[in-house]
């Protein structure tokens, strides 16, 4: 497959979302009500969250009613939150609202098998492996809402830029509140489970501060972040793909660079001396260079010092207590990049193994097999299939899936959202090729 074939789904999943989040960022700007997306966002989380710890599976007509129904119960307190002559600002319930929902959702899915990875699903997302039909009921719903929004346009413009006005003319500011973060609740539902809780709140947020930094008039604005999207998306993607990086954050990323790129050329542009400006960013640039190697150089020296005195002890007490202790305990408790650095470390394929056949954590398997992939490929690959075969995680089957692809440069209609029996068929075709291709790998 090449990069447009594997992309694709993605790109036009961006183009999608670009198009209705762009809009309802305009009214989040003009509302003040910056993290209301986030908030609201994190609420839809939790309804998929809950709905997990229950049984329901996320990217399901059960998950989906279980998100939309928190998000409902959120636009009504953000409604409800709003106050003429308020004593408390909007976004201080808004901000407590998303620390209450978030500390909620990590109680709930400490109770859950595999919560972890659930989390990181939830928050960067998948949108790589959208499917078409996802994409299709997403640009209907998205529709629905912006038929929505330009029927009632007046009044909702009207709330978003002058509410003072609106109470004066005797408008039921609260009902039209309701119905907006109804309609908004209704899209992230949609987003979330796609593009994860960051990458809505950038496409809602950045192309609305960068138009409005451009340009006073609404739609303008709105085709200046329509088009920054495009650019946007397209960017993230490729850089994604050559990069092997997960596509949500990468667009994140690269969206937060092409802000600061505009934020510098307005600067630039509007300052009364061309050189003093250019003098100012230069200086910051060298000094957000020196900061990085500084912050590198400090995490050498520490790191360094770490590993003397205990990480190579570690390791040899893992290799001489392999049996007699369960090595899972002690990788449990390491982060990601600890793990990584750990596994990195590690040349032995024999112990590598062991290590594999002890631990029963899916991602911690994973990652495990990762590492023996780049040592051997052969046996890598016939790991990653043998946890396809097991892995109930839509999410981790993704993740397994990509490294599989890459590893092996090959690939069998592999449905990530899709339990195990029901891919029996592309899991054989992988095994089939696994045996015909051994002596090559």
């Amino acid at each position: 497959m090449n990069i447009f074939e594997i992309m694709a789904p993605a790109f036009v999943e961006c183009l999608v979302l670009v198009g209705i989040h762009s809009y309802l960022g305009l009214h989040v700007i003009r509302r003040k009500i910056i993290f209301v997306d986030l908030a609201l966002a994190q609420i839809a989380a939790l309804g998929t969250t809950v709905g997990f710890l229950l049984g329901i599976m996320p990217e399901t007509t059960g998950a989906y009613v279980f998100s939309l129904g928190f998000t409902v119960i959120g636009a009504a307190i953000f409604s409800l939150s709003r106050l003429r002559h308020e004593k408390i600002p909007q976004e201080a319930v808004i901000g407590l609202t998303y620390a209450i929902a978030a500390s909620v959702a990590i109680l709930v899915i400490d109770k859950a098998p595999h919560g972890a990875e659930h989390i990181k699903e939830i928050i960067s997302g998948s949108i790589l492996w959208v499917k078409w039909s996802t994409i299709l009921s997403a640009a209907v719903v998205y529709s629905i809402i912006g038929v929505f929004h330009y029927i009632f346009r007046r009044q909702f413009i009207l709330i978003s830029e002058d509410p003072d006005s609106a109470y004066r003319q005797g408008m039921s500011v609260r009902f039209w509140d309701f119905l907006f973060y109804v309609s908004f609740g209704v899209v992230i539902t949609h987003s979330v489970g796609t593009a994860g809780v960051l990458l809505v709140f950038v496409f809602l947020v950045v192309p609305a501060i960068a138009s409005i930094l451009l340009t006073d008039t609404w739609w303008k604005q709105l085709v200046i972040g329509w088009a920054l999207g495009l650019f946007v998306s397209t960017l993230g993607l490729f850089v994604s793909y050559q990069m092997d990086l997960p596509s949500g954050p990468a667009i994140v990323a690269v969206y937060g660079i092409t802000l600061l790129f505009i934020v510098i050329f307005l600067y630039v542009k509007k300052a009364a001396s061309l050189r003093g400006a250019l003098r100012n960013v230069t200086l910051g640039i060298l000094v957000c260079i020196i900061a990085v190697w500084g912050f590198k150089i400090l995490a050498n020296v520490v790191t360094s010092a770490y590993h003397e005195h205990e990480h190579i002890g570690f390791i040899s007490e893992e290799e001489h207590l392999l049996h007699e202790i369960k090595v899972h305990e002690k990788l449990n408790q390491m982060s990601e990049a600890e793990l990584n650095k750990f596994l990195t470390d590690i040349s032995d394929l024999k112990l590598l193994h062991d290590m594999f056949d002890a631990e029963d954590d899916g991602f911690i398997r994973f990652k495990i097999a990762e590492r023996i992939s780049v040592l051997d490929s052969y046996e890598g690959i016939h790991l990653f299939i043998d946890i396809l075969e097991v892995c109930e995680i839509p999410f981790l089957r993704e993740q397994v899936l990509q490294k599989l692809r890459v590893v092996s440069g090959q690939n069998f209609a592999f449905d990530p959202f899709k339990n195990p029996a029901e891919n029996s068929d592309a899991l054989q075709k992988w095994k089939n090729w696994l045996r015909k291709n051994q002596e090559k790998l």
